[in-house]
C-alpha cells in the first residue's frame, strides 16, 4: 500500500483521507494542529491521525519520512512551506489551491523533483476538474473562438440577502473575489478585475448570474494560448449576489489586503454554512469543427448525499473526489513521473473511468 499523508482535517482534508482509507489501497495518516478536528474525523473513521504544527518544517519533514505522497488541504498560505518540505523529503505533492502566485512558486520547486516525484497542485473542482473537462471539449475542435467555464457551489435553499451560504474555505472565497483574473481575449493573455464581467443565464429553467473570479482557470490559459481566441472562467451565483459582494469588496473596500481579515470575520459571523448544496458545472465551446461553426456544451449538477455514514456537501464530494482521482492516477503510473503536472494533462475519460471519478458521472 502507498503511504500518504493528508495535512488539514477540515471538511475537504478529512473527506480525502476517508475516501483513500476506505478504498483499501493506501495507508493514510491525517495530520492537523487541532485535536478537536481530528476527533470529529475519528467518530466516523479509523484513519490514523496525528497532531502537527505545519509552521515547524523540521517536524513536518519527520512526518513525511518514508511517505509516498503528501496532500495539503490547508489554507493556500501554508502550501509553499509544505511543498518545500515535500521536495526535500522526496515525496509527491498535491494541493487544492486556487491561489495563482502559490502555484507559480510550487511550479518552480517542481523543477528540482526526483524521478517518481510529481507536484500536482490545484486538484479540486475549480481549478481542477473544470480544466480537465474544458480541455477535453476543446480537443474536439479544429479552431476555437470562445471557451466559457462556469462553476458554482450554491445553497439549495438560500434565505439571506446574498442568496448564499458558506460551503467551503472563506479564505479561498475571498481570494476569488479580490485577486486579478487571467483570461484570453482575442488570443492575448490579460488580467481582468474580479466581480466584473457580470452576465445572466438560465439552466434547467433556473436563472443564474456569473462574474469574473480568480484562480479557476489553473494553467489552462498557458496551455491553450494560440489555440483559443477567448477563454474565461466565471463563478455562478443566484441573481443579486454580485451586487452585494461588490459592495463589500469594493464599496466598503474590504477587499484590500489589510482588511481581508475583517471581511472574513463579517462573512463567517453573518452567513451560515450549509451541507445542503448543489455544484453546478458548465462548459461551452464555440468554434470550427469539420468545417462548420459549432457549439458543444457540457452541464452537470452534483448534489449533497450520504457517504461513509455521513452527510457530505456537494462541494465536499466534488473537491475531495477530484483530488483522489489525481492521487490514484499517479499511483497507477498514468501520469508523467517527474516534476510539475498540469490538471489538463489528465484526460476526461481517464478521470471518469477512475473509481473516484464516478462521483462526477451524470
Amino acid at each position: 500500500m502507498k503511504k500518504i499523508t493528508i495535512i488539514g482535517a477540515g471538511k475537504i482534508g478529512a473527506s480525502i483521507a476517508k475516501l483513500l482509507h476506505e478504498c483499501g489501497r493506501y495507508q493514510v495518516t491525517l495530520l492537523d494542529r487541532d485535536s478537536t478536528a481530528l476527533q470529529r474525523v475519528q467518530r466516523y473513521s479509523d484513519v490514523a491521525t496525528g497532531i502537527i504544527d505545519v509552521h515547524d518544517e523540521s517536524a513536518l519533514e519527520k512526518s513525511l519520512a518514508g511517505q509516498w505522497a503528501v496532500v495539503s488541504a490547508c489554507s493556500f498560505d501554508l502550501n509553499c512551506s509544505i511543498a518545500r518540505t515535500a521536495l526535500r523529503s522526496g515525496v509527491s505533492y498535491f494541493d487544492l489551491t486556487e491561489d495563482v502566485e502559490t502555484t507559480r512558486i510550487i511550479r518552480k520547486l517542481a523543477d528540482k523533483a526526483k524521478v517518481g516525484q510529481i507536484f500536482l497542485p490545484q486538484c479540486g473542482l475549480a481549478p481542477g476538474f473544470i480544466g480537465i473537462l474544458a480541455h477535453s471539449l476543446a480537443q474536439q475542435f479544429d479552431a476555437i473562438d470562445t471557451l466559457k467555464m462556469r462553476v458554482g457551489a450554491l445553497p439549495q435553499y438560500p434565505t439571506n440577502k446574498m442568496m448564499y451560504n458558506l460551503t467551503w474555505s472563506t479564505d479561498g472565497l475571498i481570494n476569488e473575489y479580490c485577486n486579478p483574473c487571467e483570461v484570453l481575449k482575442e488570443g492575448q493573455l490579460i488580467e481582468v478585475q474580479p466581480l466584473e464581467g457580470l452576465e445572466k443565464f438560465s439552466l434547467d429553467g433556473k436563472e443564474y448570474e456569473a462574474f469574473n473570479t480568480s484562480g479557476g482557470l489553473g494553467t489552462l490559459c498557458e496551455t491553450l494560448q494560440g489555440k483559443v481566441e477567448n477563454l474565461n472562467y466565471k463563478t455562478v451565483r443566484y441573481q443579486g449576489h454580485q451586487y452585494l459582494a461588490d459592495f463589500l469588496v469594493n464599496g466598503l473596500e474590504l477587499g484590500k489586503h489589510d482588511r481581508r481579515a475583517l471581511l472574513k470575520q463579517i462573512l463567517e459571523m453573518a452567513i451560515p454554512i450549509t451541507r445542503q448544496d448543489v455544484v453546478l458545472i458548465f462548459v461551452s465551446v464555440t468554434g470550427q469543427k469539420h468545417g462548420q461553426f459549432t457549439q458543444i456544451s457540457d452541464a452537470r449538477k452534483i448534489y449533497d448525499r450520504r457517504i461513509l455514514g455521513e452527510h457530505w456537501s456537494s462541494i465536499q464530494i466534488t473537491t475531495a473526489a477530484s483530488a483522489c482521482v489525481a492521487i490514484d492516477l499517479h499511483a497507477e503510473g498514468q501520469l508523467p513521473d517527474q516534476g510539475f503536472v498540469k490538471q489538463e494533462q489528465i484526460s476526461l475519460q481517464m478521470f471518469l473511468d477512475n473509481p473516484f471519478g464516478a462521483y462526477y458521472q451524470q
